[in-house]
């Protein structure tokens, strides 16, 4: 008896996928614009990274620069200032993130139950709207309102029988001013996934617990919270993958002499030392160090998510 021969499967072959492209070369075409994008401006980059690994020298280039190994990851780690820069940035994304992730999700919750379509509207434009204001207007406005001399908040200070307080020149400050002044930035922005979220719960489910004598606060943490879980999740995750990433603007020009030692970050040392002194192996091997590290934590808050529920990035 002959074996009968196996059909080959239906779309399997490389001229069935290209005819399946050609058929849908409308689709490919908006999708080339994204692709190209990130070829060019986030994949082409990625050439340079080698000169991390090398004793870069712009006369000969970076294939001419002679390969050095792990030299300036282990230069950076031996560094005096390598414990202070990553100490601050890791505090500062940390501290960022207990306090920006959770009110988001409070502010979409109390917009939710706004029923006032006037009211709603008026509130999430005023909480939108500091999302728009360029950093450097923030960051001037922040130096107006805490000057120790014209800033209001001082002069409310000394209307209470206070002394002025110089805000900007105290360490211990600057942590507070940049996460505070992101709250009041992007709280409003922040929350607009979490209102669409909200908005595709099913209403029977509330009308159900109404008969069923739920007050609003059991609704919201029963029906709300749970329909907002996958998404609380995704953005978690997404922000622990940035974990040590600062916003290089705001820090840099909230930096000065006085408060170094405490707003000195990552990113604003590898500027210094790869734009302004020219060290751009060194410079590059903090940058892929900072990338591998965020890297890492991704990977595993990601793993530990998929452990604990059914939601994550893959």
């Amino acid at each position: 008896m002959q074996k009968r021969k196996r059909q080959p499967e239906r779309g399997a072959g490389p001229h069935s996928r290209f005819s399946l492209i050609r058929s849908n070369y409308q689709i490919y075409l908006l999708l080339l614009p994204s692709v190209l994008f990130f070829l060019i401006f986030c994949y082409g980059p990625m050439y340079g990274v080698q000169i991390a690994f090398k004793d870069f020298s712009t006369g000969l280039g970076i294939t001419g620069s002679p390969w050095v190994g792990l030299k300036h990851f282990r230069r950076f780690i031996d560094m005096p200032v390598f414990w202070n820069v990553f100490k601050n940035t890791l505090l500062l994304s940390f501290y960022n993130l207990l306090i920006n992730f959770p009110i988001p999700i409070l502010v979409a919750l109390m917009v939710n139950e706004v029923k006032e379509g006037m009211f709603k509207k008026t509130m999430q434009t005023v909480t939108y709207a500091p999302h728009f204001i360029s950093t450097v207007i923030v960051c001037s406005m922040l130096t107006l309102f805490l000057s120790p001399s014209a800033g209001f908040i001082n002069k409310i200070i000394e209307l209470c029988g206070g002394e002025a307080v110089n805000f900007m020149a105290n360490p211990d400050n600057f942590k507070h001013i940049y996460v505070l002044s992101n709250t009041w930035q992007h709280t409003g922005w922040s929350s607009i996934i979490y209102v669409a979220a909200l908005s595709s719960v099913d209403p029977a489910l509330h009308e159900s617990a109404v008969v069923d004598g739920a007050t609003r606060i059991q609704r919201i943490l029963h029906i709300n919270l749970p329909s907002l879980a996958p998404t609380i999740v995704i953005q978690l995750i997404l922000c622990c993958g940035s974990i040590l990433v600062s916003d290089f603007e705001k820090v840099l020009i909230l930096q000065k002499p006085a408060i170094m030692e405490a707003a000195d970050v990552l990113s604003t040392y590898v500027y210094r030392i790869g734009i302004q002194q020219a060290q751009f192996s060194l410079s590059s091997a903090i940058g892929l160090f900072n990338s591998v590290v965020n890297f890492i934590v991704l990977i595993t808050i990601n793993k530990m998510c998929r452990k604990i529920g059914d939601t994550s990035l893959w």
